[in-house]
């Protein structure tokens, strides 16, 4: 995460943990722990879950009465566009008229509640962003002023496009907070911003709302990750089923292995990219380290990307299934272990900068106003006086993560691959995760 504003909204090593020292165990221990959770569920798996248990047509219940009239009532998508597009005067008003520094409450809201807040959520209430999304409430003004369908577009967005766009943008937006020099000055970060709403409106005009779903990098972001959320609709009903459940049915898309590996390829750059050999190595050569930080976030994703679709290849195909397909159906198994990674990665970043940016939203212009009331509040530090429960959660969460991938790369084994290749085809899959495990932890505990 962006090192000059973490430090200019209090403690800035924050969304690390300190290194090693913070650990109730060892580093070795902690990641020969993690392992063995991993291959005894896969043990656990193969035993006891021999046929795949979900399916998108039975799986769930109606949610309760009073939530899903709730859901249902126009006031409630209509109080949720109002919440986005209030949201988004403000951030605009403020990248317009605030002050070019860090205090600007535009960056924590970018940086913060926008990218790393996504996830809890779209965790805690579904695809969240596209309940919100400004982009989407702009576009559907502009819809019903002209007397359109928002739904419908001048052109069919092509399948063959999928979720591409999408990673092209996270992909650009990463790069812009972990990689480009000036991510914490006013005049770039509000450019790219312009360019995103700029793209998004006219391409919402082009193609419909299916633009939104396939192409706008913080909706595929979202949608994704409430795919692990409880809530699912299916024939305009609210259910509540089982995360598993909802993960197992997500509709594969090309792109999708190129969204998953940009957020946990980048994640893990945010982590090496703070770590003392990575910075002491940037410090003793000659090579241009603007350079080097591309390169390297570049075959981080890159990475990610390609030991995944190894080990999916790997694993063994049916009569008629093409080994190239194989990444894409499974990528989905992926989004636990991004959802592990950012809360262990991020938590008490988002917890503190986070409170730090409400704060600084009281005072929009940075005169001393206190607007919102919450001028005087303090942040909120209680997790970084705790470092051993700290790190214990994040262990706990990249632990997690995994065992859910597991699962999840489970159920979608039974289903795409022969019977004779179900269990043995698994194993290049399950070594690929384990690499995942280990280096996570070790990238982690070494920031």
């Amino acid at each position: 995460m962006t090192p000059r504003l973490a430090a200019s909204t209090g403690d800035l090593s924050a969304h690390g943990i300190g290194g090693q020292q913070d650990l109730p165990i060892s580093l070795n221990l902690a990641i020969a722990g993690a392992v063995a959770a991993l291959v005894v569920s896969f043990t656990v798996l193969a035993v006891a879950w021999r046929t795949p248990r979900y399916s998108e047509e039975t799986s769930g219940r109606p949610a309760p009465v009073v939530v899903a009239r709730l859901v249902a009532h126009p006031a409630f998508g209509i109080a949720l566009r109002v919440f986005g597009m209030v949201l988004f005067l403000y951030t605009a008003m403020v990248a317009v008229l605030g002050v070019d520094k860090v205090i600007n409450p535009f960056f924590g809201i970018v940086y913060v509640w926008l990218w790393v807040g996504i996830v809890p959520m779209s965790l805690l209430f579904g695809p969240f962003w596209k309940a919100i999304s400004p982009v989407r409430t702009i576009n559907l003004l502009f819809a019903r002023i002209a007397g359109s369908d928002p739904d419908e577009g001048l052109y069919r967005y092509s399948p063959r496009l999928g979720y591409w766009p999408a990673a092209f943008g996270l992909l650009a937006f990463v790069w812009l907070e972990l990689v480009y020099p000036y991510s914490t000055e006013l005049s770039p970060v509000r450019l790219w911003f312009a360019i995103y709403v700029a793209a998004m409106l006219v391409g919402g005009a082009l193609f419909g709302n299916v633009f939104y779903e396939r192409a706008d990098p913080f909706e595929v972001y979202s949608t994704l990750v409430g795919r692990a959320s409880i809530w699912a609709v299916r024939d305009g009903e609210l259910l509540v089923r089982s995360p598993l459940a909802n993960l197992v049915c997500t509709p594969t898309l090309p792109g999708l292995l190129a969204v998953v590996g940009v957020l946990f390829g980048s994640t893990g750059f945010d982590s090496f990219g703070e770590s003392p050999t990575y910075v002491r190595f940037l410090q003793g050569t000659d090579v241009s380290g603007y350079l080097l930080n591309n390169l390297t976030l570049l075959l981080f994703c890159l990475g990610a990307m390609g030991i995944f679709a190894v080990g999916c290849m790997l694993t063994g195909v049916g009569p008629g299934q093409s080994r190239r397909d194989l990444p894409n159906q499974y990528a989905i198994s992926v989004v636990p272990i991004v959802i592990g990674y950012v809360f262990a990665h991020y938590l008490s970043y988002f917890v503190e900068v986070g409170s730090r940016t409400l704060v600084l939203a009281s005072d929009p212009f940075s005169d001393g106003s206190d607007y919102l009331g919450t001028g005087d509040w303090s942040d909120l530090t209680w997790l970084s006086y705790h470092p051993t429960l700290l790190a214990s959660i994040k262990v706990g969460a990249v632990v997690v993560g995994h065992v859910v991938a597991a699962i999840v790369a489970h159920d979608r084994a039974l289903r795409l691959l022969p019977a004779r290749h179900q269990l043995t085809g698994q194993l290049p899959l399950l070594i690929a995760m384990v690499g995942f495990t280990s280096g996570g932890l070790f990238l982690l505990f070494s920031s």
